[in-house]
């Protein structure tokens, strides 16, 4: 049935309907204009596993956390496209620390945004993380 409702989005919008979710941001810090866009199902899968690392304790033992290093350089990382193609990053993983290195008042900007198109909730982030409290390995139940 999604396929179905896709379909029929496409056909009646083609390759604009690929461009709803998202916004220009205009990023005086960085001296222009950004696009920002929602997240796909499958990118924001991505995205929450990369900010998964893997902690050993004293005693050896493993357990899955979510790392917040560059959390928000990494969603707008993701986030933030080409203003012709919707697939073309701006920017890349490798560029993460170097994008968290900007400004705050941009970075939040941006970030408020891409979380707000990608439906990134505070109670995503604290479900994700309850999850991992509940079965530390990350394993699905």
């Amino acid at each position: 049935m999604t396929d179905q409702i896709f379909q029929s989005l496409m056909v009646l919008f083609g390759e604009e309907f690929l461009w709803w979710y998202n916004l220009p941001v205009d990023v005086p810090e960085w001296n222009g204009r950004v696009r920002v866009v929602g997240l796909t199902g499958t990118e924001r899968d991505r995205w929450e596993e990369l900010r998964m690392v893997d902690k050993r304790d004293a005693k050896g033992k493993v357990t899955r956390q979510m790392d917040l290093t560059n959390f928000r350089a990494s969603l707008v990382a993701m986030s933030v496209r080409s203003p012709t193609d919707r697939a073309a990053r701006v920017f890349g993983e490798d560029q993460v620390v170097k994008l968290g290195n900007q400004p705050a008042a941009a970075l939040e900007r941006v970030f408020d945004v891409a979380r707000r198109l990608s439906r990134l909730t505070d109670e995503d982030i604290d479900e994700l993380s309850d999850e991992l409290k509940d079965d530390p390995s990350g394993e699905p139940g």
